[in-house]
Parts: C-alpha cells; sequence; structure tokens
C-alpha cells in the first residue's frame, strides 16, 4: 500500500479508538444503566456488547477496504 494509504488508515483507526473510547467509558455509558431488559439481558450490558461489535466490524472495515483497487 502506499504511504499515503497507510497514514489515512491509521489516522482512521486512531479516531475510531478515540470514539470507541469516549463511547464505552463514562459517563457516556451511563446513558444505558437502567433496570431495563431487552431479550432478557440487562440494556447496560447489551449496549456493551453491541458497541463493541461495532467497534470491531468498524475497525475491519477500516483495514480491509480498498486494497483489491490498486
Amino acid at each position: 500500500a502506499a504511504p499515503g494509504r497507510v497514514v489515512k488508515r491509521n489516522t482512521h483507526l486512531l479516531g475510531l479508538a478515540a470514539l470507541g473510547w469516549l463511547g464505552l467509558n463514562f459517563p457516556l455509558i451511563t446513558l444505558w444503566d437502567h433496570r431495563v431488559t431487552l431479550f432478557g439481558m440487562p440494556l447496560m450490558a447489551l449496549a456493551l456488547f453491541l458497541g463493541w461489535a461495532v467497534l470491531i466490524a468498524a475497525a475491519a472495515w477500516i483495514v480491509e477496504r480498498g486494497d483489491d483497487d490498486n
């Protein structure tokens, strides 16, 4: 990959890490702290699992996209 592509990808991954840190950290995670269950799971646990899954999917998409267009 070209050096410019690597820098852009790394910048996007760093931004995603910062977004994940903010989204899955106090005080934003307390938005989900309620005595509510969805599909038998507490809302906070469900939000953490889904947030983590979205971060993994977004990281995979950033790393894998654009490698085939050379």
